[in-house]
């Protein structure tokens, strides 16, 4: 049995709170970022109420313990009759590096795509972000836009 037999990649559930904002505070602290605490209880809250059709998270389970997250959003385009989802936050704990599951992750948010009609999964990262790249650059298609921000 390899270790990908034992990663688990499912919705986020309200019981992963704590797990959730462990993970979410190592995205925040790579990209040497600092949010509100209130902030983290109003995102989870919208990533994981199934009725809130705004927002949604899958979490990657890794030998008991959470070790990966993704949250997305999905949103109306102006070119696309149908909405399309943005994967905003992609990330895999320094533990559990180098076992597929930031590819897994992007595949369920795929995955979700697929089966709820959304014309396209899009993301961004840094320039910089040279690991993160290597595995965008497989699953995904570069595009020549730049991101503007006030």
């Amino acid at each position: 049995m390899s270790q990908s037999d034992h990663i688990v990649i499912r919705p986020l559930t309200p019981a992963d709170r704590e797990g959730w904002e462990t993970l979410w505070r190592g995205y925040l602290d790579f990209y040497l970022s600092k949010l509100d605490p209130s902030q983290f209880d109003f995102t989870f809250r919208r990533l994981s109420d199934p009725e809130y059709a705004g927002m949604f998270g899958f979490v990657a389970e890794y030998q008991g313990k959470l070790v990966g997250l993704v949250n997305c959003l999905n949103h109306d385009h102006g070119w696309h009759l149908q909405q399309v989802v943005y994967l905003q936050d992609l990330y895999v704990d320094d533990s559990a590096r180098k076992l597929g599951i930031g590819q897994k992750l992007i595949e369920a948010v795929y995955a979700y795509a697929d089966e709820n009609d959304k014309a396209n999964v899009y993301w961004m990262t840094q320039t910089t972000n040279h690991t993160a790249r290597k595995l965008y650059d497989r699953v995904g298609q570069p595009t020549n836009f730049m991101k503007y921000i006030r």
